[in-house]
């Protein structure tokens, strides 16, 4: 499988990490500090067997796209296993998830994931994932005990490949004019 995610600016993955950290410590569960998962948002999950045209498409979009700014506003569970924090879904992330889809659409042997396909798409950034059920409960209220809403800036998209994660490309957006 491969990903298409967002990622952010120093601070807001500062802000993000610090959830990351504060839930490991309390649950002892390591999973996202164990395999580096940055701060994102996934905007496509897709399984593709030309790499190589996904890059290129990729690339292209970044030309096109822009840094902007988003506001997470509350916190979320995928149960049983994952805890995350969600922005608001705005006109830009919305534009980029269509955008996006709308490329990868185009493509042969690419096949996306029903739920990341417009309008079944839930904007998450995850801080805690593989949690057990006591596990999700302490994670839960650390953030319980922490969270506020937040802003943060978009500033790069990039490509990667999943099990084990994988970075295989990043492209930093244009700044706005």
């Amino acid at each position: 499988m491969y990903l298409i995610s967002i990622y952010f600016d120093e601070n807001t993955n500062k802000k993000i990490e610090q959830y990351i950290q504060q839930i490991a410590k309390s649950t002892g569960n390591t999973f996202m500090l164990d395999h580096n998962v940055p701060s994102h948002i996934t905007i496509s999950s897709f399984s593709a067997v030309k790499e190589e045209v996904i890059i290129s498409m990729l690339e292209k979009q970044a030309e096109k796209l822009k840094q902007d700014s988003l506001q997470w506003v509350s916190v979320g569970m995928f149960l049983p296993y994952v805890i995350y924090l969600m922005p608001v879904l705005n006109e830009y992330l919305h534009t980029i998830s269509q955008e996006i889809y709308d490329s990868l659409v185009k493509l042969d042997d690419v096949e996306i994931s029903r739920f990341y396909r417009p309008f079944q798409w839930i904007p998450h950034t995850t801080v805690g994932k593989k949690l057990s059920k006591e596990e999700m409960a302490a994670a839960f209220r650390v953030v319980q005990n922490q969270f506020g809403v937040f802003d943060g800036r978009v500033t790069h998209i990039g490509l990667a490949k999943t099990n084990p994660y994988k970075e295989i490309v990043v492209f930093e957006l244009g700044m706005d004019s």
